[in-house]
């Protein structure tokens, strides 16, 4: 699961409201949903993927990671393209390529191809998504923006719950003999609308700033730097972790480093970069960035082991498997409404109640596995994941507000871009770690199959519990109160 931010920009709010915003609003709306139900639904269909195509574990694990991992390497540029080419054609231009790779991905003939076809849409998803929010504020106004977020916030949560089900229905429902490609046919009437609706309502540029030209050396340090973090991560397990694997684990620090080297040189001589390196300066911030890294990561680590676990561990059928975690969902939409109202006065108190609740989530599941074993039942996982889903959901709309509460106003749409892309890496490092516990786990247990993959999901159960309990820690550092509050 993904969410995205508000990164505010530099450019003056627009002083009145576009007279077609609402229809403007679903074509942006559209654009979001594709991010939102690709970050989701291969947790779903991956079994039924692998059954098809074939292919190894760890190529499940790229399924999920190759998305996150390219859209954390390209957001900070996508972000600049808007701001370079105006966010109205950047967008467009994201959701075109965005659904050519969807219809690649549908026909993949291969794990590889597939993998490929994602990473693919991850690059153009980086693209469109961080224009969604200026072209909210353009279409609205900064008075009437409020009114906008009403809306969108309550849509995400019903993308989040929907997704995954849909996802499991179409599968299940193997329509025409598509089987899983479904999945990814279905963002085809979705980008339709967004690109039809929205090239005719969205606003044109007002201007554009393409001074200091575009960091391409940047681009590729990162993405270089974090793919040498992420890729032995996944395939060293596999592959009994051979020398190169670890070397490439080792070199992925300095070439971040070389990375910041990069982007305070580019800064110092008056060139836009991508990241704004002054804002790790403020220790609330930095310890933000560490604790999205560990919140983003267990939450996605966590949603690909429960997938995994019920339907290679027990058999479930994808329509199965995502009604049995409904409740998580459920559980992350009326948090997301706490969250939301509860933010301004109870400040970062309301991370820690949500990770309180995360926690007795886990600790009941993991009661709830040593009692009913191999025999778990979905409604089993019902009171334990709407526990572990509420206090999620009270963390995502506060949690980036209350991070950049100390931040200067002229660097909060860089330390806001950057919290972006960190999330995805989190995301990708998560199934990389998580994923290669439960899959290394049950590949090594004893005892049948279906008690192997409880073993794995008992260990990744208390795993994401301890990286909860840090993130409760690293909660203590950051900002008592949301920006604005």
């Amino acid at each position: 699961m993904t969410t995205t931010i508000e990164t505010p920009i530099d450019a003056p709010a627009a002083s009145a409201p576009h007279p077609r915003r609402w229809l403007g609003l679903s074509a942006i709306l559209a654009a979001t949903l594709l991010n939102l139900l690709d970050s989701t639904v291969v947790n779903v269909a991956a079994p039924a993927i692998r059954a098809d195509l074939g292919g190894s574990l760890a190529a499940l694990q790229w399924m999920a990671a190759g998305y996150t991992l390219a859209l954390a390497v390209a957001l900070l540029t996508g972000g600049r393209l808007g701001d370079m080419f105006g966010r109205r054609p950047v967008l467009l231009a994201g959701a075109t390529g965005f659904l050519v790779a969807s219809a690649a991905c549908a026909f993949a003939w291969s794990p590889a191809t597939l993998i490929g076809f994602r990473v693919v849409q991850g690059l153009f998803a980086a693209v469109m998504i961080p224009q969604c929010f200026g072209l909210i504020r353009d279409l609205f106004g900064a008075r009437d923006m409020g009114k906008a977020f009403a809306l969108f916030g309550p849509v995400i949560g019903l993308a989040t719950i929907l997704g995954p089900v849909v996802a499991g229905v179409l599968v299940d429902a193997d329509l025409f003999g598509t089987g899983w490609r479904a999945i990814f046919l279905m963002n085809l009437p979705v980008g339709a609308y967004a690109l039809v609706v929205g090239a005719r309502v969205l606003p044109a540029p007002a201007g554009t700033d393409r001074s200091g030209g575009m960091d391409v050396a940047g681009m590729l340090l990162g993405g270089a730097g974090m793919s040498m973090l992420v890729y032995p991560l996944v395939q060293g397990r596999e592959l009994g972790w051979p020398a190169w694997s670890l070397v490439l684990l080792a070199g992925s620090v300095p070439v971040l480093a070389l990375f910041a080297v990069h982007q305070r040189r580019r800064g110092a001589a008056g060139r836009a970069p991508l990241l704004r390196l002054s804002v790790f300066a403020n220790r609330s911030y930095s310890s933000g960035v560490l604790f999205v890294v560990v919140f983003f990561g267990l939450i996605a680590g966590f949603s690909l082991a429960a997938g995994m676990f019920l339907q290679l561990g027990l058999g479930y059928t994808p329509l199965h498997a995502s009604l049995a975690m409904a409740s998580w969902a459920v559980g992350a939409f009326v948090g997301s409404a706490f969250g939301s109202m509860a933010m301004n006065s109870l400040g970062r108190h309301v991370l820690h109640i949500g990770l309180t609740l995360m926690a007795a989530g886990l600790a009941a599941l993991y009661a709830v596995f040593e009692a009913a074993g191999t025999g778990l039942g979905a409604w089993h996982l019902a009171a334990p994941l709407l526990l572990f889903g509420a206090g999620m959901g009270m963390i995502f709309v506060p949690l980036f507000d209350i991070i950049v509460a100390g931040i200067a106003d002229h660097e909060v749409g860089s330390a806001s871009a950057a919290l972006e892309s960190v999330q995805q890496l989190g995301a990708s490092l998560g199934i990389a770690v998580l994923g290669t516990v439960f899959f290394g786990t049950m590949d090594s247990g004893t005892g049948g199959h279906e008690q192997a993959a409880l073993e794995a999901a008992k260990l990744v159960a208390g795993l994401t519990l301890g990286l909860t309990a840090v993130a409760f820690l690293v909660a203590f550092l950051l900002p008592r109160k949301a920006r604005g509050a």
